[in-house]
């Protein structure tokens, strides 16, 4: 299963069954029922109900963040309320036809526990109330240390210039461990570049793709070969149709290590002759500042649906 990661970069990749048996068996008899049986605990009598401490309320089962004490609030019914959660993508959401109802049940994106149900009679911005069960959530208090399974993924950047942006964004996000890829504009003299002060060639400025990515999922060099199989390093200031130094094959590394494993990579491809003895024009220079490009151009060939020449390398 391609791993799965959240806007605020926690993996979220859905736990295999197994795991998550073993992680409910360390739960007590109440918090298993509650969480793995889908059933609820009596109103007014959650250990949480009245926790006005500062924190964070993580999944008792996987250590998820779920919500926080900032979103917090008194609903009188009984079960302590959130009017988010601290991410959306941590939080699934499924009919519940049970009871002779039809309510929304939420449960860990993770481990697939059961958290609760959400009603729309909340507070505003939302007007949502997410209601949980006491048992469903473990309070870490502001300061606390958090233990790892409850820490977002310690990522790496890494940035690859190989003409349009739209379709090296697209499949770099495809990555296995490729936490986010952004499209933008680096190594110019021009601060704050707009698509359009780039598309002059007098800025300086290469179309370039962030990537940040989990290096416990995949690896730089992993990331050097995909670069290499999406565009033709042999054309100079251009890419296919697109023609121009923005358009230029580029690598801007962030580290001494990743000058290293990028100039080291470029000299096996050429002495295994990888282009046909065509010399390979990359560029390798130090990362400068990275300038997002504007909304239009993020998830640009998932928004149209439009194709691009870049090869899929995955």
């Amino acid at each position: 299963m391609k791993p799965k990661y959240s806007k605020s970069q926690y993996d979220i990749t859905p736990l295999p069954r197994d795991q998550v048996q073993r992680l409910a068996r360390k739960l007590d008899p109440d918090a298993y029922r509650i969480t793995q049986k889908a059933d609820t605990e009596a109103a007014f009598c959650g250990t949480l109900l009245d926790n006005k401490k500062e924190g964070t309320y993580c999944c008792v089962v996987c250590g998820l963040p779920l919500f926080s004490s900032e979103h917090k609030f008194h609903s009188g019914t009984g079960w302590p309320s959130f009017y988010q959660p601290v991410d959306p993508e941590h939080i699934a959401r499924h009919v519940d036809h049970g009871h002779g109802m039809i309510r929304t049940e939420i449960n860990c994106a993770r481990c697939g526990s059961h958290l609760g149900h959400v009603f729309d009679d909340g507070p505003p911005p939302t007007g949502e109330r997410h209601c949980l069960n006491s048992a469903s959530l473990k309070f870490y208090e502001k300061g606390a240390a958090l233990p790892p399974e409850s820490q977002p993924v310690k990522t790496e950047v890494a940035y690859f210039a190989g003409g349009c942006f739209w379709g090296i964004e697209h499949y770099f996000q495809e990555g296995p461990g490729v936490v986010d890829a952004v499209s933008g504009y680096m190594q110019g003299h021009t601060d704050h570049a707009t698509y359009k002060q780039v598309c002059t060639d007098k800025t300086g400025h290469a179309e370039t793709v962030k990537v940040v990515y989990d290096p416990a999922r995949i690896t730089y060099r992993r990331l050097l070969e995909a670069f290499f199989t999406m565009h033709d390093p042999t054309e100079r200031d251009r890419q296919g149709p697109d023609v121009g130094t923005q358009y230029r094959s580029g690598i801007w590394y962030t580290t001494d290590e990743q000058e290293r494993e990028a100039e080291a990579f470029i000299k096996g491809l050429a002495a295994e002759q990888r282009f046909d003895g065509r010399p390979i024009v990359t560029q390798v220079e130090a990362a400068k500042t990275f300038w997002p490009a504007e909304d239009y151009h993020q998830d640009y060939i998932t928004k149209t649906g439009r194709t691009c020449h870049v090869k899929d390398p995955w």
